[in-house]
């Protein structure tokens, strides 16, 4: 019997994307935390006795450079060597373009397929397949590269691909689980795609997903596979790899009818959110719904719940908030009184259709946005609808702070 572990998409030192890194203690965790779970991913390599560890891609994260990456990958597989493991390595669209791929000198026990094809006899009765991607596009299929599997052995193929293509993910290599499994492989290790998914058992086709999350958008815990092999037969599972957690979740405040009783609700929702991580840390982004009777207070004192949020999460020792964001709605009045907000709210309604109001939001939200970097810039305006639904849901709020200074005084 022999173990192999499977990862991919390790994005060493990726930039920080979270919105919430203005805490210097969260920054400096979310820094830390690719690094973080490739150094558990060999802890686990090394407690488990594999036999060797696949990296299917995207081991690095782009065009960053720096000699500390580099120092810090090359400790990390000396480990590897020390105990005896071999390494195997596909480069991906990211490290097709990292200069640090092309110059670091890996140590011997680590294989690093080119961009041609190879095999390479792990065991007497293993082999390991796989292609690199020559520059960081790969529009093409690259399963025509694959050497045919080795009769009566378990053959083992490493590919980077989108497969048929994923939400979020430009599409490289692509082809089809169909395809993959006309090849004659027993497992397919894939890298590309962020979410875990094993997309077939006859034969394995088994995406690993990203080791560690990188913002809200990589929510909930990531793993890695561990394949254990005996009589020719493969068994696989999954191995926790999060070091920090990162999870959305929503609570429904309608019955907070008093400041107390909202943190108490508050402060129940991360206990149990806590105790239901797999990693040590979580990152929370906390959507508040429902319809409290006392929501124009709430909303009033935003910034005081926000505050208070981030203390009682720090209190639970091992979370932080990425974002409260407030979603209740106010409860229901009678239509039949009304009051200078609500005359103010109409007015508000009004303006906002306005085409004058219109062109002049949308100037001052296009000055903002030329502050942030491109990439963020399109995701928040990919197109012209949604730039109008960033204006009108930007435009709402405003209006909503504004009754919540008159509506938070009534009562």
């Amino acid at each position: 019997m022999i173990k192999i572990l499977h990862t991919a998409d390790v994005h060493l030192d990726s930039p920080l994307r979270s919105l919430a890194l203005r805490n210097t203690g969260l920054r400096d965790t979310i820094a830390a935390a690719s690094r973080s779970a490739f150094s558990q991913l060999i802890d686990r390599a090394i407690s488990e006795e594999v036999a060797a560890l696949l990296i299917a891609g995207d081991l690095f994260d782009g065009k960053e450079r720096t000699a500390r990456t580099g120092a810090f990958l090359l400790a990390e597989l000396d480990r590897l060597g020390e105990a005896g493991i071999k390494a195997f390595y596909i480069k991906g669209n990211h490290d097709a373009e990292n200069p640090i791929t092309g110059t670091l000198d890996l140590p011997g026990h680590v294989h690093v397929f080119d961009a041609r094809g190879g095999k390479y006899q792990l065991t007497e009765d293993v082999w390991i397949h796989g292609v690199s991607f020559a520059d960081r596009h790969a529009p093409d299929s690259l399963l025509p590269r694959f050497k045919s599997p080795v009769s009566g052995a378990v053959n083992i193929a490493m590919l980077h691909s989108s497969l048929g293509g994923a939400a979020g993910h430009d599409e490289y290599a692509p082809c089809s689980v169909t395809e993959l499994a006309g090849m004659g492989f027993d497992y397919w290790a894939l890298g590309h795609i962020h979410k875990r998914q094993v997309h077939s058992s006859a034969p394995w086709v088994v995406m690993p997903g990203i080791p560690q999350g990188r913002d809200i958008g990589e929510a909930g815990p990531k793993s890695a596979t561990l394949l254990t092999i005996d009589g020719g037969h493969i068994e696989i599972s999954e191995v926790p790899t999060s070091v920090v957690e990162f999870v959305q979740t929503e609570l429904d405040v309608t019955d907070a009818d008093s400041d107390e009783a909202l943190r108490v609700l508050l402060k129940d929702h991360l206990t149990a959110m806590r105790n239901a991580l797999s990693a040590p840390q979580g990152v929370l982004r906390l959507t508040l719904t429902g319809r409290p009777a006392r929501h124009w207070q709430f909303l009033r004192d935003r910034d005081v719940w926000i505050e208070q949020l981030e203390e009682l999460a720090q209190s639970q020792g091992s979370l932080w908030i990425d974002k409260l964001l407030f979603a209740f709605s106010p409860p229901n009045t009678d239509e039949r009184t009304s009051s200078a907000a609500d005359e103010l709210a109409a007015t508000m309604a009004t303006i906002r259709t306005e085409p004058g109001f219109a062109d002049h939001a949308r100037a001052e939200v296009e000055t903002v946005l030329q502050d942030l970097p491109a990439a963020l810039r399109d995701k928040l305006m990919a197109d012209e609808a949604a730039r109008d639904a960033l204006i009108d849901r930007l435009t709402q709020a405003g209006a909503d702070l504004v009754l919540a200074q008159m509506k938070g005084v009534e009562n």
